[in-house]
């Protein structure tokens, strides 16, 4: 899909499709298409619309202009404007107006402007919201948006920053890609291709194999991977950007989730596949750092492997060693996730890294507590968790503060071993999380449960059903921000 910024009037743009955006009420602010126009669009207000939030109005253009079509696009209250809402109607506008055939389209930037709010917002939520997955259709859908065009000035402000959107949304697709695709052409050694394409020369790409991760002492993560015949790989990417210490960024790798020996209800396993979903947010950040060149060390690891069941599968009630020496019972294999990161954490310590972040599809319990509309995040480490909350207000993947109190300890204490892997229902969103503060220990440190937001089962407006890709446009806008 072509972009462009041109700096002509709307009545003299040639395509399909014109996009004016409307607050809601206010019918007067595209005075200069003309009487004829006006009328039009005071009749529209008087019934069709309002302006309200994400309403939209598909009309033919007034003679005398050169746009085929105008759709009006609500905006809602002037007084409740935000990035978020210019966002939202980007993909709404854009997605209607694909179903609808349209090939060009063009979207007026005056009133966005004069709202003090950025224009990119708008196109970032029409390219998030254009993404699909067709990768196993026979026919596909022959109704795309060819070119978009950006009414305005031009500027090298503008230029630079319609690069890092289309950056950030190309590496959000590239997420998706991963997480929609279907396990068996997902496994752990495809991951590990998938990250070795991305070597550039400021990115480098290791990959170890079960013989590294036995030497390392990786009984956790190896315990997980035993009742798979695909062999687990253990990917590390590292980013050089800058000097000093580096940000670890830890995503969770499970190709596949049946819950081992602890088998899942068959309903709805088929979406087991979204549990690499941390992972793939972790490849879509390296990827679009590497292409914009962030002046920042970053490490990205992805302990990859399935959790299937089968005759050499770890039983509940097995006792696994880590990295670090501490001893895990295994009272449930569902409770997978952590034993991988925990290994994974211990390695991340090589690098002294000036923090930890994990991010992961942990625990059903997020979504029962959070439902589908925040990530839970837990640390320990103040400043880290307030730049995070700071960057998930700016992109709008929100995350709520979970505790991480003393007292969980005692609801993961082993009888036989150092740690057990779960401590049952109760609280298990934030013991899954206290389990890893147990490695993480004194290193600045942030979890990020992904699991209610990663996958989403009706289109919102900017992210079809599937897989949502999130993590991506956090982590990214947190590294911009982060000294």
């Amino acid at each position: 899909m072509k972009i462009s910024v041109k700096n002509i009037r709307e009545t003299n743009c040639i395509c399909d499709a014109l996009i004016l955006p409307f607050v809601e009420g206010e019918a007067e602010f595209y005075r200069k298409f003309g009487t004829a126009f006006q009328k039009q669009i005071r009749k529209a207000f008087s019934k069709e619309f309002h302006g309200k939030r994400n309403e939209l109005l598909l009309m033919p253009a007034p003679e005398g202009i050169k746009p085929e079509r105008i759709l009006l696009i609500g905006l809602g209250k002037k007084n409740e404007m935000s990035d978020e809402r210019i966002r939202q109607a980007g993909g709404k506008a854009a997605v209607y107006l694909r179903d609808k055939g349209m090939k060009k389209i063009a979207v007026s930037t005056n009133l966005i402007s004069s709202l003090k709010l950025s224009p990119l917002n708008f196109i970032e939520g029409a390219l998030l919201g254009l993404y699909t997955f067709e990768r196993y259709r026979k026919e596909k859908n022959s109704k795309k948006i060819e070119s978009i065009t950006v009414l305005s000035k031009i500027s090298k402000r503008l230029s630079d920053e319609l690069r890092w959107t289309e950056t950030i949304t190309s590496s959000v697709y590239f997420a998706r890609d991963l997480i929609n695709t279907p396990s068996n052409d997902m496994t752990p050694s495809d991951l590990a291709k998938t990250a070795v394409s991305l070597r550039q020369k400021n990115l480098s790409v290791k990959i170890l194999e079960k013989k590294d991760a036995e030497k390392l002492g990786m009984g956790a993560y190896l315990s997980v991977a035993k009742g798979s015949k695909e062999p687990l790989k253990f990917i590390v990417l590292e980013y050089k950007g800058s000097k000093g210490n580096p940000l670890v960024l830890i995503g969770k790798s499970i190709t596949f989730d049946s819950g081992g020996i602890s088998l899942k209800p068959s309903d709805g396993m088929e979406k087991m596949k979204y549990d690499m979903a941390g992972g793939a947010a972790v490849l879509g950040v390296l990827k679009a750092v590497s292409a914009l060149k962030l002046p920042v060390n970053l490490i990205g690891i992805l302990p990859a492997t399935e959790n299937l069941p089968g005759g050499s599968a770890t039983k509940p009630g097995d006792v696994a060693g880590t990295i670090s020496g501490k001893t895990v019972e295994i009272i449930n294999t569902d409770a997978e996730g952590r034993l991988i990161l925990a290994d994974a954490i211990g390695y991340a310590k090589r690098f002294k890294p000036r923090a930890i972040i994990d991010i992961a599809t942990l625990t059903g319990a997020c979504s029962i507590a959070l439902g589908n509309e925040a990530i839970a995040m837990m640390g320990n480490d103040r400043k880290l968790l307030d730049k995070i909350k700071q960057s998930a207000d700016n992109i709008y993947e929100r995350v709520w503060e979970m505790p991480l109190f003393d007292e969980y300890k005692e609801y993961i204490k082993s009888d036989i071993a150092d740690i057990k892997n779960t401590g049952g229902k109760t609280g298990s969103l934030v013991t899954a999380a206290y389990f890893l503060y147990e490695f993480a220990e004194k290193t600045p440190w942030v979890h990020l449960d992904i699991a209610g937001t990663a996958w989403v089962e009706k289109d919102k407006p900017y992210i079809p059903k599937g897989a949502s890709g999130i993590g991506v446009r956090l982590l990214i806008d947190l590294i911009k921000n982060i000294k």
